[in-house]
């Protein structure tokens, strides 16, 4: 019979049916739900990210996204989520419904570490699920439509999420037995909401006036853009160290890195738009951060300080130069996801392949790898190769069925329309604006376009005290 009980220092002792007891260090459960709880803030503070980067009329949009996908994901993660991605009886594709409204999962080791119980675990990874779409619906910006989002984050997150979550972590899974290397979530979170954001962009079509002068593509609010990117990297140190899975020497090696990589990455971006501009760009900074972030989040917890370095001069030169992609090819990636993230998560994986050391992996007294190249395993580029190209493409693939199938169902269909896009989606579909006087002055607008179509109505004669005013599109996007 299953029980828990306390010894005498306070820590769980879980006894299974077998009578084999498992007795947990209350600071590794500690250190892994601090983690859950820095990953948790990291939503909200890429929703800020994303609204700084946009203009003031789709400035509440992005901060709302944040937090509604983070509830629907909450319920998916409870209702099946848990169990396709992690469920130890399922295949190396995807998991089974063992765990189906999380029946069973509690005080029992977990399938991530046996160091924590399966609920800590659990709670710990629906964070990084929750992330995951939000990273991609950037894409939806200034002209998806958000209710049919909410079905989008429930759909996606069942077919591209877990499944790649269960293929690198699972023990089943076919790149954990391959041998691949992904401590926090290269491909899983990175390389495919950055495919699915490509995805979005390309079925969405570009933006009105893309492309021209009349679309002055400028962030609204830069200060949003650092409060963001000071949440990110704030709560990364959950992300990457939390990883570890207990209060050891490997998460902090992981916090280490973490760090180092993201202030090279922002160093690296910020001079590479300076022999540009001759301007320090506080936007191209934290561009560079996220994108140094990124990169060192699979190689974390296998590569030491030195390696970071070089994670996140690569992050942030690759990834900075990926952004011209979207000139080149044509698509309206209005918040260049796919360059920082998919890209950004591809450098990461081959990094990792090539300075990933057993030596690092066993600071934590338990995992033993053969290493990367740096410990003459050559073969471990090939396995990360691998994995990145099947979650880049699988993503791609899947998000782009998920969207066409949606197409076709009018009331899912994510493509707003022209109207929406002039007036924002903040008034459009949400009825609210990020500033009281974006609202007044679409406010303004609208008035002042009845009282043209008044005088109109009046033989062109208008009210004498009013001058004459003419009204166009860009009488709404006053707001803008």
């Amino acid at each position: 019979m299953v029980n828990i009980t306390y010894d005498a220092s306070g820590s769980i002792v879980y006894t299974d049916d077998s009578g084999t007891q498992t007795v947990y260090q209350n600071g590794d459960i500690a250190w892994t739900l601090a983690g859950t709880a820095l990953v948790f803030i990291m939503i909200p503070g890429l929703g800020y990210f994303y609204s700084g980067l946009l203009r003031r009329k789709n400035a509440l949009s992005m901060i709302y996204m944040s937090v509604m996908t983070l509830a629907v994901v909450s319920f998916q993660w409870f209702f099946w989520g848990f169990s396709l991605a992690f469920s130890e009886t399922g295949s190396a594709f995807i998991g089974d419904l063992k765990y189906f409204g999380m029946k069973g999962v509690a005080g029992d080791p977990s399938i991530g570490s046996a160091r924590i119980p399966s609920l800590v675990f659990a709670v710990y990874q629906l964070m990084f699920a929750a992330i995951t779409p939000m990273l991609a619906l950037g894409a939806v910006s200034e002209r998806g439509r958000l209710g049919p989002c909410i079905a989008f984050v429930f759909i996606w997150s069942t077919l591209v999420y877990d499944p790649i979550a269960c293929w690198t972590w699972n023990s089943n899974g076919w790149s954990f037995v391959l041998g691949g290397l992904d401590f926090a979530g290269g491909s899983p979170v990175h390389i495919s909401s950055g495919s699915a954001a490509l995805a979005i962009s390309i079925y969405l079509g570009k933006r009105r006036g893309y492309g021209t002068e009349r679309l002055a593509y400028k962030p609204h609010n830069t200060s949003y853009v650092i409060l963001g990117t000071a949440l990110l990297w704030f709560g990364w140190f959950g992300f990457n160290g939390g990883s570890a899975l207990s209060a050891n020497l490997r998460a902090a090696m992981a916090c280490t890195v973490t760090n180092l990589a993201a202030s090279v990455g922002g160093l690296t971006w910020m001079l590479w738009d300076y022999r540009i501009e001759r301007k320090w760009s506080a936007v191209g900074f934290c561009s560079g951060a996220i994108a140094g972030l990124v990169a060192i989040t699979p190689g974390s917890g296998f590569v030491g300080a030195p390696a970071a370095v070089l994670f996140g001069f690569m992050a942030g030169t690759v990834c900075n130069f990926a952004t011209q992609l979207k000139f080149v090819f044509g698509y309206d990636d209005t918040l260049d996801i796919f360059a920082s993230h998919a890209v950004g998560g591809v450098v990461g994986n081959v990094l990792t392949g090539l300075f990933a050391q057993a030596s690092v992996a066993g600071f934590d007294g338990i995992t033993e790898i053969p290493g990367g190249w740096l410990d003459h395993n050559y073969i471990q580029l090939g396995y990360q190769l691998a994995d990145s190209v099947a979650a880049l493409s699988y993503s791609f693939t899947m998000t782009t069925v998920i969207l066409w199938i949606m197409h076709f169902i009018p009331f899912l269909r994510m493509r707003g329309t022209e109207e929406a896009e002039i007036m924002g989606l903040d008034e459009y579909d949400m009825g609210e604006f990020a500033y009281d006087y974006v609202g007044l002055e679409q406010e303004i607008g609208h008035e002042i376009e009845t009282k043209v179509k008044e005088g109109m109505t009046t033989g062109g004669r208008e009210p004498h005290h009013e001058h004459h005013h003419h009204v166009d599109e860009n009488s709404l996007e006053k707001g803008q």
